[in-house]
């Protein structure tokens, strides 16, 4: 009996896990750090304009990351740049856990986020070269799964963490990230196939550029003055320069074979609303982070206290997202994205008008939770799927998570200056629900020119 089978399988189980390790220890990174986001302002005592550069500053160096260690991973080799993501995202931690001023905690999480954008797509890249044909749909299933875990398992862990010290979130990946080195060095190969295809290293570094610019324009906006302020020489600048790199930037990627974002993509309708919905999704990923200071301000309770209390948003998009994936072949893609952010629009305004209800937070929250099952991933990707060529699926599918990142960069940026700008504390922070509520209404109002379910069929058939 022909043994080698079973030795492959049990080769490539150790091998996803070992890739699962990895992914989720990234990926948690983003779903703890907002019940950490009290204690680390109570420490350092900066306002909510400055404690949104946590959020921002690791999404920013993430997305410049992601494309460039992509690239690297098929010209140097899998194993030396997953090993070099994992050992970036370990020093990350430990320059934040140690840190002695907000500054040098701001550079360990953009080193973190500059490694963390290069776990995911290596480890996908892995399963690609090892695994079989029919079976790297379950395994790539499984991996990106994680994000969707890490949120759901974040906030517990947060939590009990939280009853020590914040410190401890960080300095407990690095015995991980060593781990998961070590296991690396064993069992991963770099790939002998070189890609020849050119790194847009321009359009890059103009995007980089773009995306860090408005953050700072919209982080130094104050809402009680906005118009006077979005004048003033600390915003209009880093509102304009981008304007014009913008121009630049989509005439550089229509020439290049292989662009950072093929602009030739959104001659769709379909895909624009679609991107549009991404960003407004990672607004209400990045708003959702600041729940816990919320709650801390509002109910009086530690930041301990306050991650537990995120589990009923978490539970209610567990419960929503496979609903929402059952309805997408039956009513469509329109239906599903209409009702998300009809419910988010509520949940929003719920979470913007608590005065201190402990059982109208939980309503609104939960509302939330339904609301970003319906909106985040399948539905949005259900679209790409449908309205790209099958040579554009991938670059499709990229356009969905560069947006939605533009998305977390902006709401945190937003979230943080509204609040600073309303005086901080719970009345701020309320005030910047708002607007995040507004925001979703007016995509709410944008999704009901997506097509509708005969169209997308029709769509399907074309190409």
């Amino acid at each position: 009996m022909n043994k080698q089978p079973d030795i492959e399988k049990k080769f490539r189980n150790k091998l996803l896990a070992l890739l699962f390790v990895g992914v989720l220890m990234a990926a948690l990174d983003i779903a703890i750090v907002g019940p950490a986001l009290p204690s680390i302002q109570k420490q350092f005592n900066i306002d909510e304009r400055t404690i949104a550069w946590i959020f921002s500053i690791y999404v920013l160096f993430n997305l410049v990351g992601t494309p460039l260690m992509a690239k690297l991973a098929d010209t140097v080799g899998r194993r030396t740049i997953y090993i070099a993501d994992i050992s970036l995202f370990a020093i990350g931690s430990l320059v934040v856990a140690i840190s002695p001023t907000f500054s040098i905690l701001l550079l360990g999480r953009a080193i973190q986020g500059f490694g963390s954008g290069g776990i995911f797509p290596v480890a996908s890249a892995v399963i690609g070269d090892t695994f079989p044909e029919e079976k790297r749909g379950s395994a790539l299933g499984l991996i990106g799964a994680v994000f969707g875990i890490a949120f759901i398992i974040g906030p517990i862990i947060a939590g009990i963490i939280l009853l020590f010290n914040w410190h401890w979130l960080f300095i407990i990946n690095i015995p991980i990230a060593i781990l998961v080195i070590v296991v690396s060095m064993k069992m991963l190969t770099n790939n002998n196939k070189v890609s020849k295809g050119k790194f847009d290293l321009t359009g890059m570094i103009l995007l980089g550029v773009i995306l860090a610019s408005l953050a700072y324009g919209f982080n130094q906006i104050n809402s009680k003055e906005i118009f006077q302020s979005i004048f003033s020489f600390s915003v209009l600048p880093f509102i304009l320069i981008p304007i014009i790199l913008i121009v630049l930037f989509k005439s550089i990627e229509q020439k290049i074979a292989n662009p950072v974002l093929r602009v030739k993509l959104f001659s769709s309708r379909q895909v624009v609303l679609a991107s549009a919905l991404a960003a407004g999704a990672g607004i209400v990923e990045a708003a959702i982070v600041f729940v816990p200071p919320l709650l801390v301000s509002t109910f009086k309770v530690t930041s301990s206290t306050a991650s537990f209390m995120l589990f009923p948003v978490v539970l209610t998009m567990a419960a929503g997202s496979p609903l929402a994936g059952r309805m997408l072949d039956k009513v469509g893609s329109k239906i599903v994205i209409i009702t998300g952010t009809i419910l988010l629009t509520i949940g929003m305004f719920g979470i913007a008008e608590n005065s201190g209800s402990l059982i109208l937070f939980y309503a609104a929250a939960s509302i939330c939770g339904i609301g970003m099952g319906f909106l985040l991933g399948a539905p949005l990707r259900y679209i790409m799927l449908k309205e790209a060529y099958e040579t554009e699926r991938a670059s499709a599918q990229g356009v969905l998570t560069l947006f939605t990142g533009i998305g977390q960069l902006l709401g945190s940026a937003l979230v943080g200056s509204v609040a600073s700008s309303q005086g901080g504390g719970a009345a701020g922070l309320q005030i910047a629900y708002g607007m995040v509520g507004a925001i979703i209404f007016l995509l709410m109002i944008i999704s009901l020119n997506l097509k509708n379910r005969p169209e997308e069929l029709k769509t399907v058939a074309e190409n």
